[in-house]
């Protein structure tokens, strides 16, 4: 009898420890998504912690002014219906834009940014992160020509809060950050060279 009531006892206690540490495991998996799709941006200002992106470098064998027309169109002009689903350009100028980039992650996730981008011509396109999966990101592209081609760089800051834990999420979103970028350069440098071709 008393061993009947000891394991009542015991399942009773046990049963709210379940439904909280899978309410608390519901929830982190909620924070993730939104942190991930840029609709919750944890920005402490404490415990702050910045690693480069980069350096990331491709030879394009066209000349600067085709790079730049290449990168600067979809946000300074008409955004082309191939990229309709990755760039979101909200507002624009004759140098500068505000656009959301939405890349897939992982299992159909994908991830918002916001970000202003800054137009020097012909040389340097700058990025700066308003919203997204973390509280800080620079990027620059530094277009250098040389002879018949130009050579196209790619190099940044991505900053984190909360110390060490901010730092390994960081280095995740960096990993994805990179192969990003780095599937735009070869993008890029496709166009960019048929379009001298033509």
């Amino acid at each position: 009898m008393n061993r009947g009531h000891d394991d009542r006892t015991r399942r009773s206690r046990t049963a709210p420890t379940v439904v909280a540490f899978a309410g608390l495991a519901g929830g982190m998996a909620g924070c993730y998504v939104l942190v991930v799709q840029g609709a919750l941006t944890l920005d402490l200002g404490i415990g702050r912690r910045v690693r480069t992106l980069g350096p990331l470098n491709v030879r394009i064998e066209a000349p600067r002014e085709t790079v730049f027309a290449v990168i600067a169109g979809p946000y300074l002009g008409r955004t082309p219906r191939a990229m309709a689903d990755k760039l979101h350009v909200l507002e624009r100028s004759s140098d500068m834009a505000l656009a959301m980039h939405t890349t897939t992650v992982f299992a159909g996730l994908k991830a918002k940014t916001l970000e202003t981008v800054r137009f020097e011509r012909p040389e340097r396109i700058s990025f700066r992160l308003v919203r997204g999966p973390v509280p800080y990101v620079v990027e620059t592209f530094e277009l250098r020509a040389t002879d018949a081609a130009t050579e196209l760089e790619y190099r940044g800051e991505l900053g984190t809060d909360l110390w060490r834990a901010g730092e390994l999420w960081g280095n995740r979103v960096a990993r994805v950050w990179e192969h990003a970028v780095q599937t735009s350069m070869d993008s890029i440098r496709a166009e960019s060279e048929r379009r001298h071709r033509v």
